[in-house]
């Protein structure tokens, strides 16, 4: 009797490592990585990256109004740093002209989705819809395709994921958040970030934040005076033989 329970348990134990397995492998085909918890397969999009060279990223999102993009981009120019913008269709098609002269400052675009919706609700035709037709506004201004997505309000989930990876997008999250959008004082943005961030983090600001502006120079030259690089997105991310734990760290593999 002993011995045919202890049977069944291997075969039991074989069989969930093989469906285990099959999960694993064809998650890695599409290009999305799993993090396990009790052997259910969750999907995580890039939160930050395992770096040792103090490459940062700064990221604004575009959904509401310029009224302040242009004092933010002017910083980024006396800084001399390129950073990643987001933009929702709706935006991107209010505002072509902003579209081209962020593009035109040497910062990389991705979208962040064509309605702003909360995209785990959305099948995966649906997502697929808000991820070409976003980017083909983008396109249209800037002649390129973009190949980093945001989620709006950071909303996620397996589908979102793996539609976005299945359809050649990067899933970026966010380590670091100034709160900006909460109107905080232009100090108060700045120590948030300027506290939170290590090598590889992803910094989240809005393009029309009351005084995200205002605490942006302060923000760039205290972290380059600290020895940190700011790069756009696509550039601090690893493109291949990556893995992504649990806290949404993009880790090269080892």
């Amino acid at each position: 009797m002993f011995k045919v329970f202890r049977l069944k348990s291997i075969v039991a134990a074989l069989l969930t490592l093989g469906i285990v397995a099959a999960t694993c492998i064809s998650v890695r085909y599409t290009g999305a990585y799993a993090v396990y918890f009790n052997a259910s397969p969750r999907l995580v999009p890039i939160y930050s990256v395992e770096r040792e060279d103090k490459l940062i990223s700064v990221t604004f999102d575009c959904a509401w109004g310029v009224e302040h993009t242009d004092d933010i981009l002017s910083a980024l120019k006396a800084s001399g740093v390129r950073a990643t913008f987001f933009m929702v269709e709706f935006w991107a098609k209010k505002y072509p002209d902003y579209v081209k002269k962020i593009d035109g400052a040497g910062c990389e675009i991705g979208t962040h989705s064509a309605t702003h919706s909360y995209m785990s609700k959305l099948n995966a035709e649906e997502i697929k819809m808000e991820l070409s037709t976003s980017s083909a506004a983008i396109k249209e201004v800037t002649g390129k395709d973009p190949e980093l997505f945001r989620a709006p309000f950071g909303d996620y989930d397996d589908e979102l994921i793996k539609t976005a990876s299945e359809q050649g997008y990067y899933t970026i999250q966010w380590d670091v958040d100034s709160l900006d959008w909460k109107d905080l004082s232009a100090s108060d943005i700045a120590m948030r970030v300027i506290n939170g961030v290590n090598s590889g983090s992803i910094i989240l600001m809005h393009n029309n934040g009351l005084h995200t502006a205002e605490a942006l120079p302060i923000i760039l030259e205290t972290l380059k005076n600290r020895g940190y690089t700011f790069v756009p997105v696509g550039e601090l991310i690893y493109r291949e033989n990556y893995v992504i734990n649990s806290a949404g760290r993009q880790q090269p593999s080892r």
